[in-house]
């Protein structure tokens, strides 16, 4: 039975994402928050021990004074589940969160870092939009909207390999291990790392921003994969960079796998890194009503 569509006004979706992007700057995930205190109680080089007391202690202060964790407030990425049977009515939905954005950054006194053209002008846009917004659309009657804002210190250090299929399971697992050595302390360390395997040249990249935002501790549903993201928590750590460069047992906190099919004559990897404030938070907004045109 048809049941038409349920309607979502775009000044819902412009307040949902203004909250959300406050919250993703100022508040550390209740996640990260635990691998950052776990990791605090393993260490043992005094340097090392401190760092992670000062990080937490941050997020602490972020949250007690409402201020933003890092300075960097990022480019925001957004990502996009919309239900086949919304109607989203009021306007553009891409103007409606870039509205959100905007709002958030302005009130919040979130650093503005977003520049209208990226060789030449370099004219900073004043409110950090427009935003990256990856769009997919599923069945039902909701809108889920995921927002993360990605700051550039940890996005410089991120690398994308053309891999060949022969290069296999150690092939990838090296490139990570490597796109970590040569970034050395300069992602803000200890890091998180989303990995993407597969797909193409754009959509790896995409696959690997997305793997950041997977639940944390969790490993892959798949054994072969979650063996893999264990091995690389593994020897990432052994690589002794540690918080902020200063050495130690904990360099990388968390990794996460992200698979797509691909051409038989090839092997993309993208290795997206995240320093250790990784900022996200997640909303939905239920469809009202039907609309049955």
């Amino acid at each position: 039975m048809d049941r038409g569509c349920s309607v979502i006004c775009t000044k819902e979706i412009t307040d949902l994402v203004y909250e959300l992007a406050l919250k993703a700057n100022i508040h550390l995930p209740v996640g990260i928050k635990k691998l950052l205190e776990d990791a605090c109680i393993k260490e043992k080089m005094p340097l090392a021990k401190q760092a992670f007391i000062d990080i937490l202690k941050n997020s602490e202060l972020a949250a007690e004074k409402n201020m933003p964790i890092c300075q960097d407030c990022g480019m925001p990425v957004v990502f996009i589940e919309a239900g086949q049977d919304v109607h989203v009515i009021g306007g553009s939905f891409e103007d409606a969160v870039n509205e959100g954005i905007r709002r958030a950054y302005i009130d919040g006194y979130l650093r503005k870092s977003v520049v209208a053209d990226p060789l030449f002008n370099r004219k900073n846009t004043g409110d950090n939009t427009p935003a990256v917004i990856h769009w997919k659309i599923v069945p039902g009657r909701n809108i889920k909207i995921d927002i993360s804002p990605k700051g550039m210190g940890s996005e410089n250090m991120s690398r994308i390999y053309m891999l060949k299929p022969a290069d296999g399971r150690d092939g990838i697992i090296n490139a990570v291990v490597e796109t970590v050595k040569i970034a050395g302390p300069n992602p803000c360390p200890p890091i998180i790392l989303g990995i993407g395997i597969g797909g193409n040249f754009e959509t790896v990249a995409i696959a690997a921003k997305k793997a950041l935002l997977k639940e944390t501790g969790v490993r892959h549903y798949l054994k072969e994969y979650a063996e893999m993201e264990s091995d690389i928590l593994k020897r990432v750590n052994r690589l002794g960079i540690g918080p902020g460069g200063y050495g130690g047992i904990t360099t990388l906190l968390d990794v996460h796998i992200e698979a797509l099919p691909t051409h038989i004559a090839g092997m993309p990897v993208a290795v997206n890194i995240c320093c250790h404030a990784l900022r996200h938070a997640h909303g939905t907004l239920e469809g009202k009503g039907t609309n049955n045109g």
